[in-house]
């Protein structure tokens, strides 16, 4: 597993019974968590004295209870500065454990022997796309949400990187990535987070099981003669980490070499000293 273990502003301080205690910078958090089927004694204190709680309905959905927690604040991670604020469903505008992947990113990129040009697709409150402006590559910057961009464009800013060469556009991401194709447009490297599940701008459903395959086939036609990584991220449960290495495998290697690994990523616990995994990722390499 790959672990996302140098923050200094978020932790995992518990979890059980549905749920995970979280301090994000000043503040405590609990919210509910699938993967978290255990049921051990919430000990520390935080779990009688939290911020919020974000409560899940048995209907589907949940929605906050608040006790002293402002409408935004920021957290830092390394010189990476996020907006956070609570909306639906449960969210906070950032998932943490995605801080192994920046990392890996932006050694890649400053270990290239070029100016990096740099995709990022679903690309939410720019996390990955802060990482990759931080380490001197140029971003294009996608997400269909006008929201969301608007989010990354502020955290952008509170980082110092509001004149970085970042293009942000809102536009479905498919046909972004078609439209570039025919273009000429090419990238060296990509970046991906998508949905499990979705509707495209005139109705066309999202199910990740049926579209990652042909996306990531488009997507290596984007990028340049020597490229250098592409990575896959997914909050998919049949999405294995192994299914992610035969995706990449079969589309990457035999046009461009490399090799591919894919993990879960986690964050570690406080208390149990183990860790929480939070999805996978697959990175392609050369």
């Amino acid at each position: 597993m790959w672990i996302a273990d140098n923050w200094n502003d978020y932790q995992i301080i518990d979890c059980s019974k549905g749920e995970k205690l979280e301090r994000w910078g000043d503040y405590l958090l609990i919210r509910p968590d699938p993967q978290v089927i255990w049921d051990t004694q919430k000990a520390h204190k935080g779990w009688k004295r939290p911020n919020a709680h974000y409560h899940r309905s048995a209907k589907g959905g949940g929605e906050w209870e608040f006790f002293d927690l402002p409408q935004q604040w920021t957290i830092r991670y390394r010189e990476l500065v996020f907006n956070l604020k609570p909306f639906s469903f449960k969210h906070t505008g950032l998932f943490p454990e995605q801080a192994v992947n920046w990392d890996w990113c932006q050694e890649k990129i400053r270990n290239a022997k070029k100016p990096a040009k740099v995709l990022n697709l679903f690309a939410y409150t720019g996390g990955a796309t802060l990482a990759a402006a931080k380490a001197k590559a140029s971003v294009t910057h996608v997400d269909a949400s006008k929201g969301m961009v608007g989010w990354a464009k502020e955290n952008a800013a509170s980082s110092g990187l509001s004149d970085a060469p970042i293009r942000w556009l809102v536009d479905d991401c498919v046909k972004f990535a078609e439209r570039e194709l025919r273009r000429g447009n090419r990238y060296d490297a990509i970046i991906m987070d998508p949905p499990s599940y979705g509707r495209g701008p005139k109705g066309e459903i999202w199910k990740i099981e049926d579209c990652i395959h042909p996306l990531i086939r488009l997507c290596a036609q984007l990028l340049s003669e020597e490229p250098l990584f592409f990575l896959v991220n997914s909050y998919t449960t049949g999405l294995a980490p192994a299914v992610l290495t035969y995706l990449l495998s079969t589309e990457l290697c035999p046009r461009y070499g490399g090799q591919v690994d894919a993990q879960e990523i986690g964050l570690p616990v406080l208390q149990s000293h183990l860790a929480l995994p939070c999805g996978a990722s697959g990175r392609w390499e050369r």
